[in-house]
């Protein structure tokens, strides 16, 4: 096996529950460049399965002090990702279709021609966007966008060339193989790991009562033969790539790197040590931070700490052997969207945090971590708005989307100037 895919699957650590029973308040919320090279990790233990001693739990964030915010750009429509291209501008996508150019801090009132027709409709429409690894050479622009019709839709991902002001040659170069019906649970967030392959990750399909194959469709996270539910790993053209850990495996589709999963909206490496982070968006309440190592099931809908908008649980289950524990439950729900690791010098007390968007609670959640990934506080940002994306910029300035029809905003953070 590569020897920087084996470190993503041989990590320290434990995935431990926080603690999380006393976090099950009953919930009135509903929810709605490249990376540094992966060290051997073949030393390290391997992340067992199933929790078994809770940490102290954060679940009560504190106010983040002496902090500063900055809009930078206003009046985007639903405005769902962004990227910095090497000269410093800025691509956003916006949901209803039209991927967007930030130049020397100024929002291009002419969006970027030859970008992909997509499905507008409830979640879905032109979701994330990336830069190829080696952009810098071969100006390849990656989408995700749901596709399709009310009645039958899928996430796809394309790519095309940057040329100026357009996509060119754009090309579709992995869809789902399922069609699903409605506007809900696309996933769609990216992540290119140190070895040049790319994360995708894709929604359960749908809450009840919309179905698949006779069945609630949101079962399909568990069936490794079906893309929804999942993580997939590519390689940058799209293809599996041969040692991801079903290939040749029966009743498995060959690009599933995790399972068990139902609507991923973050996801996030820490170079510092080699993880890959994920949130998730529960039902009502429930929401999940965890650590993702190849090939493992997540529990969904099998185990969880949800229930379902209409207020009985999903599951009897929060926990179970072989199924991987999340490393915080946020209930009553935040609806966490964007994700990202602050690595940079510029702010040297904010390095090594994790920060996780929330659209429900409107904040940005600062989450320290030990070494062995357990939570061990949890600060909030309060913005006011729907935060949807959270990136760390070249400039080491922390970057803010917030969700909104006619007045979505770019925003940056920073620690308070003294």
């Amino acid at each position: 096996m590569n020897v920087q895919v084996k470190g993503l699957l041989q990590q320290t650590g434990q995935v431990l529950r926080l603690g999380v029973l006393p976090l099950m308040l009953t919930s009135l919320l509903g929810n709605c460049s490249q990376a540094p090279s992966l060290s051997n990790s073949s030393t390290t233990a391997q992340i067992p399965d199933q929790a078994v001693v809770p940490s102290p739990s954060p679940s009560i964030a504190t106010a983040v002090s002496n902090w500063q915010r900055e809009t930078v750009v206003q009046g985007l429509s639903h405005p769902w990702s962004m990227a910095w291209l090497p000269n410093g501008d800025i691509l956003i996508t916006e949901r209803p279709g039209r991927l967007r150019i930030v130049r020397q801090g100024k929002l291009d009132p002419m969006p970027i021609a030859g970008v992909p027709e997509v499905l507008a409709v409830g979640q879905g429409g032109l979701l994330d966007v990336s830069l190829h690894p080696r952009f810098a050479q071969n100006q390849l622009v990656y989408l995700t966008y749901a596709y399709g019709t009310s009645q039958a839709n899928r996430t796809r991902v394309a790519r095309g060339r940057l040329d100026g002001q357009s996509l060119q040659n754009l090309q579709v170069i992995f869809e789902v193989s399922q069609a699903k019906s409605g506007g809900q649970h696309f996933g769609s967030r990216m992540l290119w790991l140190p070895d040049g392959t790319l994360l995708v990750s894709i929604g359960d399909g749908g809450n009840p009562p919309v179905q698949l194959a006779g069945d609630l469709i949101r079962k399909q996270a568990q069936n490794r033969g079906s893309h929804l539910g999942k993580i997939l790993r590519l390689n940058d053209d799209g293809s599996a790539p041969p040692n991801n850990p079903f290939v040749g495996q029966p009743n498995a589709a060959p690009v599933v790197w995790s399972y068990g999963h139902r609507n991923l909206q973050g996801i996030a490496f820490d170079p510092i040590q080699q993880r890959v982070w994920s949130t998730e968006h529960g039902a009502r309440g429930g929401d999940e931070l965890n650590l993702i190592v190849m090939g493992k099931n997540y529990g969904w809908p099998i185990v969880t700490f949800s229930r379902e908008y209409s207020g009985p649980l999903i599951s009897e289950e929060q926990s179970r052997a072989g199924m991987v524990d999340p490393k915080l439950v946020w209930t009553p729900a935040i609806a966490p969207s964007g994700l990202a690791f602050y690595t940079a010098d510029r702010f040297p007390q904010w390095r090594g945090k994790l920060f996780a968007g929330g659209l429900v609670s409107q904040d940005v959640r600062r989450l320290q971590l030990d070494a062995t990934g357990n939570v061990r506080s949890q600060e909030e940002m309060k913005i006011g708005q729907r935060v949807r994306d959270v990136r760390q910029g070249p400039d080491g300035w922390l970057y803010v989307l917030t969700d909104d029809a006619a007045n979505g905003q770019l925003i940056r953070l920073g620690p308070a100037l003294k």
